[in-house]
């Protein structure tokens, strides 16, 4: 991922912080590289420190340190009063660009206004911000595909035919929406398969635990698979699953290291890839591009490609085993996906 409540596992709010991802000193609007020009002061923040935002903040960082820009980086810890302090700050601190990922998406409206007024332009990250026309651009991925292209997997482990639950979101946040309607839109493709029952985990493992139990103990061996809207959720199924004893079928989306491991295992059918590393880091070239000056497309978007026990090698290396070197050739990565459009290669 949102809303009121956190996406994922998370942690408690983190105070304004500025991290800086260069050699220059925090929180100087002076600050300099090393050959004389002006460093970009790019404010950041986000819904909470979820599995995939601490993926991203790596992305953020590495190519902050490689194009000379300072991050100023802020968690709200999933409650937007926080985030929205947290907007007014950034604005008061003059920074040349923000990004944001929000709690809520119409939680900022005031302070939209006021970093268009301040001339500030803002960039919405993996969550839909409503902002009208103060909302300079936006990179988000395509959660109606992922939704999709997940219950497909899930049709195909079922031949067809079967009974179901859903795991879904918190309700009303903008991936839980769309991953909703892109699970009904395969759904309607295959009338002999069921939805039990379908209520969100808030994208936690924990909360998907309890939930699944207590799916296991009204439906029984009615039950025939386990659709989850993140991996975070899906693994809590997953535990549920081995503790009650019982193996079926639980497919997600996200692509985090635990998800891979799941799919490398045989406990997921499948995921899909959303990598933070390269998602946030297309929303800091972004915003560079604008604080440069240059004109950028009003909404890029971020397609998830399949993750399979076939392939699940081969996205593991970039995310887990050979991390590092990829982090390595991401601010080049990434400026070929902005040129290319594709937002979500790797290659």
């Amino acid at each position: 991922m949102k809303m009121s409540v956190l996406r994922r596992v998370g942690i408690a709010a983190v105070p304004l912080a500025l991290l800086a991802t260069t050699a220059c000193g925090a929180g100087d609007p002076a600050a300099q590289g090393g050959d004389g020009e002006k460093q970009l002061r790019v404010g950041v923040t986000v819904y909470d420190m979820s599995s995939f935002i601490s993926q991203g903040q790596e992305g953020m960082n590495a190519y902050a340190k490689a194009n000379n820009i300072q991050l100023l980086w802020n968690s709200a810890g999933g409650d937007v009063s926080t985030q929205a302090s947290q907007v007014d700050q950034l604005i008061n601190q003059k920074v040349d660009a923000i990004i944001i990922v929000p709690v809520q998406a119409d939680s900022l409206g005031p302070q939209m206004a006021a970093a268009k007024a301040a001339d500030i332009p803002v960039i919405a990250v993996n969550t839909a911000l409503a902002a009208g026309d103060a909302l300079t651009s936006a990179v988000l991925p395509d959660d109606v595909a992922a939704g999709a292209q997940e219950m497909e997997m899930m049709a195909k482990k079922l031949n067809g035919k079967g009974n179901i639950v859903i795991l879904q979101g918190p309700l009303g946040s903008s991936p839980e929406l769309d991953r909703t309607k892109g699970i009904e839109q395969t759904l309607a493709k295959y009338p002999d398969i069921k939805v039990l029952a379908k209520d969100t985990a808030n994208w936690k493992r924990d909360e998907a635990v309890n939930k699944t139990k207590n799916w296991l103990s009204s439906f029984g061996d009615q039950l025939d698979g386990i659709v989850s809207e993140n991996d975070d959720m899906g693994l809590g199924a997953v535990q549920a699953l081995a503790e009650a004893g019982k193996q079926l079928p639980v497919v997600g989306i996200d692509g985090i290291q635990d998800g891979l491991d799941a799919v490398k295992n045989g406990t997921f059918i499948g995921s899909s890839l959303q990598h933070g590393r390269v998602e946030m880091s297309a929303g800091l070239a972004v915003a560079q591009k604008v604080a440069n000056g240059e004109t950028v497309e009003k909404k890029y978007t971020y397609t998830m490609p399949a993750i399979t026990p076939e392939n699940v090698d081969k996205y593991y290396a970039n995310v887990v085993s050979e991390k590092d070197a990829f982090l390595q050739r991401l601010p080049e990565l990434i400026a070929k996906n902005l040129a290319s459009g594709d937002i979500a290669n790797e290659e």
